[in-house]
């Protein structure tokens, strides 16, 4: 187990969230931020209503979930509505008071010397377990650093609500012993404007110093499980089929594109419904898009199905895209965004706010739409799959930017001054 460079301790850092496990943003960067956590010295814990950590390091509580009953059901009383049931009232508190027990267990468990919330003081998803970290935090004083990715204000289904004392409270809480980190600057500006608070920006990341491996045996046969022929695009729209990525815009560039192609959706619609995704396909039809939904056969694991088809993982699938299209109304970040400049492949973009304000100014060779497909980014992209010599130069530039400026040498830099700054040692000062 590695020890801390400057006091020669091994510190212990738990992170809690509702959910740490899969492929989805938050388990995502948790793992990214664990690495470097690691590389100074702390051993990683996990809480979590799901989990895909060594079990040894694991704390599950099922309570901690957005998507278990009880939690959906205050969920349910406190969104979309004005007024709460005092029954809703009293079984927060109660559900509070069990998830509270059971944070501290865990952190006399493992003896916890830093905690990480993710996101879990960020969106109102689980209220009880936000109240819970908050006071928990107030009562212990316990060193913190919140890493927040999505606020309540940023989603309006989440405004019109009868939990206003809850978001003031735990949503994030205000108290001297938080680090507050957010995403991007756009976050950071609203929570000061709000709430008060100052945070740290620290963007998403990805290893942009150890290039992706070329694709192995397993995933050689990508194209052809797909259905996609050897003269045919294979066009990746890395997301969930949800209504703020835009899909529509990638089915009509393809359609305008003129050349044979596929259109393959990596992940499935979750827990926010499929009435999206039924517009999807039968836009599709309409512009007479082959799109391929193929969420069944991609996994954060490789493996098979129960009809013994392979599963692939996203990272099989990305060697293999001729465009990467991401035409999001809204991210937090835009891990995808990312992944398409860490994988080397043009990518055609939405100019989202986070992406205008914190993502474009770094120089970024990509192609832009603002709002809707014009015969520029039509004819942009044409060229650009067309001209091998045109399309290396401009993926090679995207890797070289993202390489200085979304590294994890970059979130290495960020994360150490707030590590060091919450009680744990002083730097220079080597303990016997």
């Amino acid at each position: 187990m590695a020890t801390c460079r400057y006091c020669g301790r091994t510190h212990r850092v738990g992170f809690v969230s509702t959910r740490l496990a899969g492929t989805d943003g938050v388990s995502l960067e948790t793992q990214k931020w664990a690495r470097i956590f690691e590389q100074e010295g702390f051993a990683d814990y996990y809480f979590a209503g799901e989990l895909d950590a060594p079990p040894e390091r694991s704390y599950r509580v099922a309570e901690a979930h957005f998507a278990h009953p009880e939690i959906r059901n205050v969920y349910q009383n406190c969104f979309g509505v004005r007024v709460r049931p005092r029954g809703i009232t009293d079984e927060i508190g109660r559900l509070v008071e069990y998830l509270k027990d059971h944070l501290y267990i865990f952190i006399d468990k493992y003896k916890i010397d830093l905690l990480v919330p993710q996101n879990a003081l960020t969106i109102p998803l689980n209220l009880p377990l936000g109240v819970a970290l908050t006071q928990l935090i107030s009562e212990t004083g316990i060193p913190v650093i919140a890493h927040h990715h999505d606020f309540y204000w940023e989603r309006k289904h989440f405004m019109v609500n009868a939990a206003w004392d809850y978001l003031n409270m735990a949503f994030p809480p205000h108290l001297p012993s938080i680090h507050h980190v957010v995403i991007n600057s756009s976050a950071g500006n609203q929570l000061s404007l709000r709430t008060g608070i100052s945070a740290t920006i620290v963007p998403n990341v990805m290893d942009f110093d150890n290039p992706p491996p070329p694709p192995d045996d397993y995933a050689a046969d990508v194209r052809k499980s797909l259905g996609i022929a050897d003269d045919e695009l294979l066009v990746l729209q890395p997301t969930r089929v949800v209504k703020r990525k835009g899909i529509e815009h990638a089915i009509e560039l393809v359609c305008r594109l003129g050349l044979k192609a596929k259109l393959v959706i990596s992940h499935a619609s979750g827990d926010e419904g499929y009435d999206y995704e039924q517009r999807v396909r039968e836009y599709s039809k309409m512009m007479n898009v082959d799109t391929l939904f193929v969420a069944d056969i991609i996994n954060e694991k490789r493996g098979s199905t129960e009809n013994g088809r392979k599963i692939y993982t996203l990272e099989d699938i990305y060697p293999h895209a001729d465009l990467v299209t991401y035409p999001s109304d809204f991210e937090g970040f835009g891990n995808a965004f990312l992944e398409a400049l860490y994988f080397q492949k043009p990518i055609v973009v939405n100019t989202y706010s986070i992406y205008t304000l914190d993502i474009k100014p770094k120089g970024f060779d990509v192609i832009e739409i603002d709002g809707y497909v014009t015969e520029e980014a039509v004819a942009k992209t044409r060229d650009i799959l067309k001209d091998s010599r045109r399309r290396s130069a401009m993926v090679a530039q995207n890797y070289d930017i993202a390489r200085h400026c979304f590294s994890y040498g970059v979130l290495r830099n960020k994360l150490r001054p707030l590590i060091f700054s919450s009680y744990l040692c002083t730097p220079g000062a080597i303990l016997p």
